[in-house]
């Protein structure tokens, strides 16, 4: 019984590429003859396996092979290649990451010489987007045995990790900077702390510049600096928002409101020197600092763009949420402030009104003494007094002998307060104190006709 399919192979050599998408079909393409894998149809079965392996994966996987080092990759190893393709493909391997060289030459070496290799989240600058572009990736290198036993090439996956490692730089960036910030007890030393966390990320912020701005007036003045020369910041110790030629234009943030992109920083400061890894960024972002319930900011903040990374949207969600994080520890300071003043206000009027409450109580007791003396004498005199005359007299006393309990309730009441004295309090029969209380007015009362 004979088959009706044939192998592949015998009816296609290069039957192996098919199904391989468009770095297939650019293989398929290319004239492999001027390179030290020679053509197509040459090529041994060991490699043409793994190429085939490749380019049915969706892992970025990349195949170097033979003396040449030559590379071969899939399609979804182009989009790590970026600018670099299609340059690339076919490429010498170590020509093509000469600047990642430092840091995968060792693995590269030693899975050539038989050992696997595997490195997880190294931090590469590769040059793939026309600047040398800061990078996080995981790879590993495994030898490839060819028909002879020996190792022919290198299987290469690769993940790229770049968003995420980012991702949690900036998350631990800002969450140092609420912890750090929520110690400060006034605006500028929300300030100073907030420029001296964010110096720890020089890789996303190559130099932090913070202004403070005078409440009711023009003028700004330098809290903080990042990033640079101490020469460079000494030349940016002050500048004047009201004119419009300063070199961050503080007027033009201060008036709309909003963020700034400064595209011209080497200009702005030139002959300035950078503090950080790398040579000063020619991109800035200056952001207002407005705490809630004001219309004017207290502060902006100037943050450099690394030229090491793209402005993408993440990037600028991260300088945004930075400006956020520093207005609302802002605003906690003002109104930790404001509550301060309150309460050291309110401190004053309860010593005011304790002061006042001791100094009103002695000067009632002396007249209400002269008062009742007479009164007193009156009644207990030997004298018999007209019977109205003598109800008269009664009601003054009992009043003015409550108006004395009063007064010298107020002047214990102002020792409690001053802490002089301590309140005992007893209970009280209280029908009877409201008949004493309603007694005090019989006289108006039926005075009055009610």
């Amino acid at each position: 019984m004979h088959r009706s399919d044939n192998p592949a192979s015998t009816s296609d050599p290069l039957a192996f590429l098919a199904g391989g998408g468009e770095m297939g079909s650019l293989i398929r393409s290319m004239d492999w003859s001027k390179t030290s894998l020679g053509p197509l149809v040459g090529w041994p079965q060991s490699l043409r396996t793994t190429i085939s392996i490749c380019l049915a994966s969706d892992l970025p996987i990349c195949v170097i092979w033979g003396p040449g080092l030559t590379q071969l990759y899939n399609d979804a190893y182009r989009v790590i290649c970026g600018g670099k393709h299609p340059r690339s493909m076919g490429q010498n391997f170590s020509e093509c990451w000469k600047e990642a060289w430092p840091v995968i030459g060792e693995a590269h070496d030693s899975a050539l010489a038989g050992d696997k290799a595997f490195l997880e989240t190294q931090h590469i600058f590769l040059e793939r987007h026309g600047f040398l572009e800061e990078c996080f990736f995981t790879f590993s290198f495994s030898p490839i045995r060819d028909e002879t036993g020996q190792v022919g090439g290198l299987f290469h996956p690769v993940i790229e990790m770049t968003t995420q490692m980012l991702g949690q730089r900036r998350t631990r960036a800002l969450r140092d900077l609420t912890a750090q910030t929520s110690k400060a007890k006034s605006v500028t030393e929300v300030l100073a702390l907030s420029a001296q966390t964010l110096a720890e990320y020089g890789l996303d912020l190559p130099f932090v510049l913070i202004y403070a701005l005078e409440p009711h007036g023009d003028q700004a003045s330098l809290v903080e600096a990042t990033g640079l020369s101490t020469q460079t910041v000494a030349d940016l110790r002050s500048a004047c928002s009201a004119d419009g030629k300063t070199v961050w234009s503080l007027d033009k943030v201060a008036r709309l409101g909003s963020a700034v992109q400064l595209d011209d920083v080497r200009q702005r400061i030139s002959g300035a020197c950078a503090g950080a890894q790398f040579e000063l960024p020619n991109a800035a972002l200056a952001h207002p600092i407005i705490p809630p319930g004001t219309d004017r900011p207290v502060a902006i903040l100037i943050a450099g763009i690394s030229p090491r990374l793209p402005m993408n949207e993440a990037y600028r969600s991260f300088y945004d949420s930075l400006a956020s994080g520093v207005t609302t520890s802002v605003a906690n300071v003002i109104a930790y402030e404001d509550e301060r003043r309150r309460a050291k206000a309110l401190a004053a009027l309860d010593r005011a009104k304790t002061a006042f409450f001791a100094n009103i109580s002695h000067e009632f007791r002396t007249p209400l003494t002269l008062m009742l003396g007479p009164v007193e004498d009156a009644l207990a005199g030997p004298e018999a007094l007209p019977p109205l005359l003598r109800e008269q007299l009664e009601v003054v006393h009992r009043n003015g002998l409550r108006l004395q309990r009063l007064v010298n309730g107020l002047l214990e009441f102002s020792r409690i307060e001053a802490g002089r004295v301590r309140a005992a309090f007893e209970p009280t029969d209280l029908a009877e104190f409201t008949a004493d209380l309603a007694s005090n007015f019989r006289s108006a009362c039926e005075k009055a006709g009610l």
